[in-house]
């Protein structure tokens, strides 16, 4: 299990359209994928739970993948945050 923390800068936070590249993103891989924000807990495939996480610009998240390929969703996932959003895989391009 490995985990990072960061900042999201994106104007909208992680609502509409970046929370469902994130989950897009997140559905790659075959890792369980958890994402927390001030104690609050989301599964990172879910755009619901995703969205009622309620993370605004500015607010650090936690992302946490347990799994075979693990390293390699969170490094995806950090590109897609800390490119507010534009740095994306072809596969999840809308």
């Amino acid at each position: 299990m490995q985990s990072i923390t960061l900042s999201v800068l994106t104007k909208t936070g992680l609502h509409s359209r970046p929370a469902d590249l994130f989950v897009r993103t997140a559905k790659l891989y075959r890792s369980t994928i958890v994402v927390r924000k001030n104690g609050a807990c989301a599964d990172a495939k879910n755009i619901i739970k995703m969205i009622l996480l309620n993370v605004c610009q500015g607010q650090e998240i936690e992302i946490e993948a347990d799994g075979p390929d693990e390293k390699d969703a969170l490094a995806d996932l950090q590109r897609l945050v800390e490119s507010d959003f534009t740095a994306i895989n072809d596969e999840v391009r809308l």
